[in-house]
């Protein structure tokens, strides 16, 4: 039996997170991936059973970064205010810093996959968050709403400035670049619209 080789791995994972998000997972293959990692097909092999179970494994790695960091310096016991500010530096740090990883994460978190992934990386952030939402109920710091409409309107201004950046333009085609004055007006817009 072969053994694993952690660069060539690191080299597989990296070739899967980048053509998954150019050809999707309908354009995805073993043997197209063992092509552009400069390895055998075989050796793809000795890492994963099969193609279902590298994306697997790879969006689970993914989630579970994204999530871990999401709760890096956050505490349930947060004010309301103070929380959802650390919440949007730590996704918007994650995703500035891994755009292609967010992309993957994005795209298979849309797929059939969606279930596992969710599954395999959120139950401690599910938890954090949760009781992050009952304080903040509890405390009158947060109206009450449904949950999609909170995660609505606390992070879609973030994740449509994200966007934004990612691309390098605004709507009417101008240059964008996301700067720590447009995220904080945009933070006190959602604050505003979340709070009593």
């Amino acid at each position: 039996m072969r053994t694993r080789d952690t660069n060539k791995e690191d080299v597989v994972k990296q070739k899967a997170i980048e053509m998954l998000v150019k050809y999707g997972i309908e354009g995805f293959g073993m043997n197209r991936l063992a092509k552009e990692s400069g390895v055998s097909v075989a050796t793809l092999y000795i890492y994963y059973t099969d193609k279902d179970d590298l994306i697997k494994k790879i969006g689970t790695e993914i989630g579970q970064a994204f999530f871990s960091e999401m709760i890096k310096d956050f505490s349930p016991t947060m004010s309301f205010k103070e929380g959802l500010r650390k919440q949007w530096e730590n996704r918007a740090r994650f995703a500035l810093k891994n755009p292609l990883k967010v992309a993957c994460w994005e795209a298979l978190s849309h797929s059939s996959y969606r279930d596992s992934l969710l599954e395999e990386s959120l139950a401690e952030f599910k938890s954090a968050m949760w009781h992050f939402i009952e304080n903040a109920f509890e405390r009158k710091e947060l109206l009450p709403i449904s949950i999609e409409v909170f995660w609505s309107v606390a992070y879609g201004p973030l994740y449509a400035l994200l966007r934004f950046e990612n691309e390098g333009k605004s709507f009417n085609g101008m240059p964008f670049k996301l700067t720590q004055e447009k995220m904080d007006e945009a933070f006190e817009l959602v604050i505003k619209a979340l709070t009593p």
